[in-house]
This record gives C-alpha cells, sequence and structure tokens, in this order.
C-alpha cells in the first residue's frame, strides 16, 4: 500500500474523529482534524506537513499563509462558497481549489423558505409570546407587523444558481411569483423556469415582497445590499440572507428596521462569524426592544446542515 497522503482539516465542522473521512478514504489517507477558528491557532509544522486540506469555512486561506503550504497539492472546499480562499496566491503556488458546489443546495433552499414563512407568519413573536404566558398570550391578535399571505406575493432572488433555483421552485408551489436578478444567467433559463428576469437590482428590490440573497461574496457583490438598496424596497418587504453575510450592510440594515424602511430580516450569516456582539444591530437583537420584537431572525450558518449534507459535504 502507497504511503498514506497527510490530509489536514483545520477547521473541521463534524463532532467525531473524522468516521466518514476514514471510511471514504480507506487507509490511503493520513487524516489530521483539527477544529480551529482561524490559521494562527494552527502550528506551522500541521500547515507545512498537510500535502491536501479539507476546508470548511471557519480558517481562511490568506496570501500569508500560502508560503507556509509547502507539500500542499489540492485544497478542497468542504462546501460551495470559497470566498475566504485566497484564490490568486494558491495560482501562483500552484495550489488548485476545488468545492463541493451540490452537498447543501436542499437544505439551503429549505432554510430560506423556512425563514421567509417564519416572519411572514409572525411565528417566533407568537411562540414567544405564548410562552410567556399561555392564558393571556394564547391571542393571535397581538403585534404582527410581518404577516400578510404568502399566495400571490412576489419573491425576489438575487443569484439564480443551484441554490437560488431550487428557492425559485419551493417558492414557486407556495403560489409566490418569482422575479430574478442574475447579469450572469443565460438569457431564456428563466423562461424554462416559468420566473420573470428584472433587468437591474433596484427593479428587482422595488417590486418584491421578499427578497433572498443567493449570490456568491465578490468584490462586485460586497454590501450589495447598502442603504440605497433598502431605500428602493418596500415598506413591507422581508428581506432573506443564506448565501454570505458580506453581501448586506450590517449598519445599513440596522437603520432599516429601526426606521421601518423595511419589515424583517432572516440571516443565516454575518459578515463577521462568529458575529460581533457590540455591533448595534446585535445588541437590539439580544435586547430585544420592542421595534425589534418578530422582525428579526438570526440563525448560525446552519443552512447548509442536515445530517445527510454533512456527510455529502
Amino acid at each position: 500500500m502507497p504511503t498514506p497522503f497527510r490530509t489536514l482539516t483545520p477547521d473541521a465542522q463534524y463532532h467525531d474523529d473524522a468516521v466518514v473521512e476514514r471510511a471514504a478514504a480507506n487507509g490511503l489517507l493520513d487524516l489530521v482534524t483539527l477544529r480551529e477558528r482561524g490559521a494562527d491557532a494552527i502550528p506551522d509544522a500541521e500547515w507545512q506537513a498537510a500535502e491536501a486540506i479539507l476546508l470548511w469555512h471557519e480558517c481562511p486561506i490568506a496570501p500569508d499563509l500560502v508560503p507556509r503550504l509547502k507539500k500542499c497539492r489540492i485544497i478542497v472546499r468542504c462546501g460551495a462558497g470559497f470566498d475566504h480562499v485566497d484564490l490568486k496566491a494558491t495560482g501562483a503556488a500552484g495550489i488548485p481549489v476545488c468545492n463541493v458546489p451540490d452537498y447543501g443546495t436542499s437544505e439551503v433552499a429549505d432554510h430560506a423558505m423556512a425563514l421567509m414563512l417564519t416572519l411572514r407568519r409572525n411565528i417566533v413573536q407568537y411562540n414567544d409570546r405564548v410562552r410567556a404566558d399561555p392564558v393571556a398570550g394564547f391571542d393571535w391578535s397581538g403585534p404582527a407587523t410581518t404577516i400578510r399571505r404568502i399566495r400571490g406575493q412576489s419573491l425576489g432572488i438575487v443569484g439564480l444558481g443551484r441554490i437560488g433555483t431550487a428557492t425559485a421552485l419551493r417558492a414557486k408551489a407556495f403560489g409566490l411569483s418569482v422575479l430574478v436578478y442574475d447579469p450572469y444567467l443565460p438569457w431564456g433559463q428563466e423562461i424554462a423556469l416559468g420566473i420573470t428576469r428584472m433587468p437591474d437590482l433596484h427593479s428587482l428590490l422595488a417590486q418584491s415582497d421578499i427578497v433572498s440573497l443567493n449570490a456568491p461574496l465578490t468584490e462586485e457583490t460586497h454590501h450589495i445590499i447598502d442603504a440605497a438598496a433598502f431605500s428602493a424596497m418596500k415598506p413591507e418587504a422581508v428581506l432573506v440572507n443564506t448565501a454570505r453575510g458580506g453581501l448586506i450592510d450590517l449598519d445599513a440594515l440596522h437603520a432599516a428596521l429601526k426606521d421601518g424602511r423595511i419589515a424583517a430580516a432572516g440571516l443565516d450569516v454575518m459578515p463577521q462569524e462568529p458575529p460581533e456582539p457590540d455591533h448595534p444591530l446585535m445588541r437590539d437583537f439580544k435586547a430585544q426592544p420592542d421595534w425589534i420584537k418578530g422582525r428579526l431572525i438570526v440563525t448560525p450558518h446552519a443552512a447548509w446542515y442536515s445530517v445527510e449534507s454533512q456527510t455529502d459535504a
């Protein structure tokens, strides 16, 4: 048998001893499994010895790290997004990078729909009121600023890749009219899906009752949802982000929610993960002043997860 290929997982998102990976490797890989956040927490010796890297999303591969990857022949991103891998640096070093784009398509689309439905049906606030007082709280007529009939509303999807498409199909089943903005979408694909292509982001935001972000994070899409974008949205609109936190200007989101420029937001991703607890949005989310109750949901970058998707990744 050949010498096992030394394979480093610096930021494993599972809690067992790489059971799935060991079974798949069948003795061909020497698996080193760590659970760190950030490259500096990992000894140089581990980076230098790694012949392959299985990367989740807690450990960026920055330009200053790449020279330490002296033996590395491939980096595999255990997921779809690779915005935290510096492709210029890895390319210059001759290290190929690949991803696993299909592992969690269903889960992320399901999660996006769950956030939309939870906000549109006021689930969190109803639950909190009944839990606080099962008698007085058992009343549908309390504050319900986000509740609207789903059927007949317009869902605007920003980015129609695998997950955006899966979300569109689910939304159509709920009777939503689906709009899409994606400048890289081949012409005619929207016709095949029975959805409407919008000429620009502003037009999509202005016509959408719900907006779902499904685009990758690039220089082009960084803060694509900023103060100007919120000004274009309907005041009763709901924003859902299961893609990347950097798509939204968090300061602008805080202001838009507080000023009533949008109705609600559901976030599975943040610009910094874990989020900065002292950011005004997170402070208010924790303190729950009346204006934010039932209008903001935050989940911990969990949209990708199921037992099955973790195995597939």
